[in-house]
């Protein structure tokens, strides 16, 4: 018979390995075959939650809430900007945001 060393490393030269979970791998180290430490658990699974529905006999939800307005300042920059972007001169870009903010 063999003796057990030899046995080890003719398992290590052939590739021996134990892939599943938890179990121990032989690998080798010059000659040698240690085990390694049990590999670490799955992580958990994704948690799944269900979108909400709409229901169509659910009355609709609207939002009566006004939209925001600008502020004057807002407003008056937006307007020297799109003057100065439709190419408008210094004058001619304060009558436009004059006109165009109020």
């Amino acid at each position: 018979m063999f003796p057990h060393e030899t046995i080890v490393d003719l398992l290590c030269a052939l590739g021996y390995s134990v892939g599943r979970a938890g179990r121990p791998r032989a690998i080798c180290f010059a000659g040698r075959a240690r085990l390694a430490p049990p590999l670490p658990a799955p992580p958990p699974p994704p948690k799944i939650e269900v979108p909400k529905v709409p229901q169509f006999d659910a009355p609709p939800r609207y939002n009566y809430q006004p939209l925001p307005r600008n502020s004057f300042s807002d407003r008056v920059t937006k307007c020297l900007h799109d003057g100065a972007a439709a190419g408008l001169g210094p004058a001619d870009r304060g009558t436009y945001a004059r006109m165009c903010a109020n």
